[in-house]
């Protein structure tokens, strides 16, 4: 079976874009941002999407390209068959995901209709709590996993790459719309303050909760440690700069989620509604209760969600695609069954995430602190340790050779970036085993549905 490629380089950038703009971006970053101190978070965030995301995302599309094979199949096909665990630990990242995030994303659509409706426009905690789990949620996450089985099924080029092309610039030229009208809100300007102003004694004493979630969130937003980079770039046929094409998405997808947050925190401090309150449902309640108190609620509300419900898709698609493209790579099965079988699959994980948010919270924890971090780590080891000069050939090619740049990366990935993972790493455990989030929600507590602490 021949191997799908992108039609042009434009079209591999805005569908790796799509994939790290996602729910990362303006459901969780947002929420993140506030429930981690403001400003403080953000800059953290910042500096861990630079200087920890950019080397992470050329490992992970130098391991791709240069295999041109499924995020397993990868290791195998660079000579080193014994490291493939590392793309089973990507593939069942990306999997695992894929579950709750299809949850979150019947929960958008919900929204999308019920901004335009008004519905929860009487009671905004009520109604999410009425959709939020259940029968109703269930039937939703099935609707949006059949959306996306929808679009890989179609293929690299007629399906991911065409989606794509459309819903990135919208994504942005929405979320400016948007930007743009919140100032002139009255009372926007304490939103702004609070986004915009760090307090570095706080990261002094959290620093142990701010950066395992801030470097988690540059994870997650950058679609890193779930095989989506990987399997994206194993698409590439050509011998264009890598950096310049990471450096692209890092910065789109970071100017995107900041972008985000100049549209939550003026609409919310305008309203005066609290930002800090932290879960799944957080970004739902808040901003569904400020857009219910302004006169043109509705079309915002349509518009808001709207955008949410675009990234959710572009993202979503990267995430099927990875275990889809390792099916196909390796058994006889056609693109089409494929994308609907490993979609049936993921929406069946996805049960207990729709019946109970709780679940989708701990499910959540467990991405944040241990799949995500770790998968990561590995794919550095690898790179930097294993590769090694196979890598620095990868990224010189398209730079004009130049190689002192290229060694520069190989020994940040080997010695900085590999450290402040594994230390994230170490953090993210000690919150899951102190704070018992480890072990799953068997006992649920009704309250959860608003606000879910790990």
């Amino acid at each position: 079976m021949t191997r799908e490629t992108w039609t042009t380089r434009v079209g591999f950038i805005l569908a790796a874009v799509g994939s790290a703009v996602g729910l990362g971006n303006i459901w969780q970053f947002p929420f993140k941002t506030a429930e981690f101190g403001g400003a403080t978070f953000l800059v953290v965030y910042l500096l861990a999407a630079l200087c920890i995301g950019l080397p992470a995302i050329l490992a992970e599309f130098v391991v791709g390209r240069r295999a041109n094979l499924n995020v397993v199949g990868a290791f195998r096909g660079l000579g080193h068959p014994r490291w493939r665990f590392v793309g089973v630990v990507g593939l069942f990242t990306g999997f695992w995901i894929l579950s709750y995030y299809s949850v979150v994303g019947g929960w958008v659509l919900r929204y999308v209709a019920g901004s335009a409706t008004g519905a929860y426009f009487a009671d905004p905690a009520a109604y999410f709590g009425a959709i939020s789990a259940g029968l109703d949620a269930l039937a939703l996450h099935a609707v949006f996993m059949v959306l996306v089985a929808g679009i890989v099924a179609l293929g690299v080029e007629d399906g991911i790459e065409k989606a794509t092309r459309l819903m990135v610039p919208s994504i942005v030229v929405i979320l400016l719309a948007l930007a743009l009208w919140a100032v002139t809100i009255p009372g926007a300007g304490a939103g702004y303050t609070y986004y915009l102003s760090p307090n570095f004694g706080e990261l002094a004493s959290d620093i142990d909760e701010i950066v395992p979630f801030a470097v988690g969130q540059a994870f997650f937003s950058l679609s890193l440690g779930m095989g989506a980079m990987i399997t994206y770039s194993s698409y590439l046929d050509g011998d264009d700069s890598l950096a310049a094409d990471g450096a692209t998405i890092v910065l789109f997808n970071t100017f995107v989620g900041v972008l985000a947050g100049f549209v939550v925190f003026p609409l919310l401090f305008a309203q005066g509604i609290a930002p800090d309150e932290s879960g799944p449902g957080a970004v739902f309640v808040s901003l569904a209760t400020a857009f219910s108190e302004l006169p043109a609620g509705r079309v915002l509300g349509v518009a808001f969600f709207l955008v949410v419900l675009i990234a959710a898709l572009s993202s979503a698609i990267s995430l099927l695609e990875v275990v889809v493209s390792y099916v196909i790579d390796n058994y006889d099965v056609g693109r089409a069954p494929t994308a609907a079988g490993l979609g049936a699959a993921i929406f069946l994980l996805g049960v207990p995430s729709a019946l109970d948010v709780a679940w989708l919270g701990w499910f959540d924890a467990l991405t944040y602190n241990l799949y995500l971090p770790l998968s990561v780590l590995l794919v550095l080891v690898f790179v930097g340790w294993v590769l090694g000069a196979d890598a620095v050939d990868e990224v010189r090619k398209g730079t004009g050779g130049a190689e002192t740049p290229a060694v520069a990366w190989l020994w940040t990935v080997r010695v900085v970036v590999l450290l402040a993972v594994f230390g994230t790493l170490a953090l993210g455990l000690q919150t899951l085993f102190l704070e018992g989030g480890i072990v799953p929600p068997i006992d649920f507590d009704p309250d959860v549905l608003i606000r879910y602490e790990s």
